[in-house]
């Protein structure tokens, strides 16, 4: 058996979905650095998905030493803990990770549950100030180690003088709200004719496409979106870069790695003051933070930054410097050494 070799639990689907996890990146960078990496699961289907965790899990038992587990809330949290409850028997070190802006409520509502499964991990660690913020009482412990970018990726071009070029990057899902962006272009389009919003993401089909471009059709604004469907990782960075502000929707934040791209591109971030976001951001100084589902209000921070040419320059240039401290550089190396020091306990 590697010395160095790992079993990673979590969402693998970017060959479905056209966008890669953040247990993918990772198990992608640990490989590139000399580690044995064992992924599940590719699998779209929920039982799938299941079935194939568990398994992998007993077949690989002699070829990896400890286990890396994501936590998620929803029917995602059983498999959470029938994995974690057959790593356990078969005695492999494991550290949870927890994700999603839903956990905490999840377990204000499951609390022996959660604690059950918090306190089976040797180690639990989390990417989101939020939710080690929430959930810090089941497990006193919890580690931040926030996700990661390849800054070098990223050009960025300071936004002194931004044109009304709106960037929308996440999936098309109830929980994201694109159709307050469909608003929130409504709303300028009057004052700014030349107005744009390019929309970028897989549809998750649960109405939310539908019902973002009937929104759009009711407001007058179709012709005004560019609807780009699922994009690899790797174009990210050029995507981005076609707009001059960025507009980010959600209802629920655990970390927003989409907001830390747009940072390093230097697009000015107008987002939704949910979950991560105020942890992570300031208002009027790296992003100008929204009450949720204000599109009225959102608008409004768009226009400043379109008509205040040294609040653009301020943000653009303060979020780069803040995105800039979550580069791969420092961050893998962190993950590996917690991975070393369970093999070692």
């Amino acid at each position: 058996m590697n010395e160095r070799s790992i079993l990673l639990v979590g969402n693998f689907l970017s060959r479905a979905t056209g966008t890669r996890s953040v247990c993918e990146e990772l198990s992608q960078r640990l490989a590139a650095n000399g580690w044995e990496t064992i992924e599940t699961s590719h699998h779209v289907s929920r039982i799938a998905r299941l079935i194939d965790m568990l398994f992998t899990i007993l077949f690989y038992s002699r070829r990896y030493r400890v286990a890396y587990v994501e936590v998620y809330s929803g029917p995602a949290f059983l498999w959470a803990e029938l994995t974690v409850r057959l790593l356990s028997i078969l005695r492999k070190p494991k550290i949870l990770v927890l994700h999603g802006g839903g956990l905490v409520d999840f377990a204000g509502k499951n609390k022996l549950r959660v604690a059950k499964l918090l306190g089976m991990g040797e180690l639990v660690a989390t990417p989101s100030l939020y939710l080690r913020s929430g959930l810090r009482s089941f497990r006193p412990d919890l580690l931040y180690l926030p996700n990661a970018v390849d800054a070098g990726n990223y050009h960025f071009r300071l936004r002194r003088q931004p044109s009304p070029i709106l960037i929308w990057l996440r999936a098309f899902h109830e929980i994201y709200q694109p159709e307050l962006a469909v608003r929130v272009l409504a709303n300028l389009i009057g004052e700014f004719p030349d107005a744009t919003l390019i929309m970028i993401g897989p549809d998750k089909k649960d109405g939310s496409f539908v019902n973002a471009m009937n929104e759009a059709k009711r407001l007058g604004v179709f012709s005004s979106i560019t609807v780009t469907g699922p994009i690899r990782k790797s174009e990210v960075p050029e995507w981005i870069a076609k707009g001059d502000i960025f507009l980010n929707t959600t209802r629920l934040e655990s970390f927003g790695v989409g907001v830390l791209e747009a940072a390093l591109t230097g697009l000015p971030i107008v987002s939704t003051s949910v979950g991560e976001i105020p942890f992570l951001w300031e208002h009027e100084q790296t992003a100008m933070l929204i009450p949720d589902s204000d599109d009225r209000a959102m608008a409004s921070a768009v226009r400043r930054i379109l008509c205040e040419s040294e609040l653009a320059e301020k943000l653009s240039l303060n979020a780069r410097q803040k995105a800039e401290s979550f580069d791969w550089r420092g961050i893998l190396p962190q993950w590996e050494n917690l991975f070393q020091g369970l093999e070692q306990a």
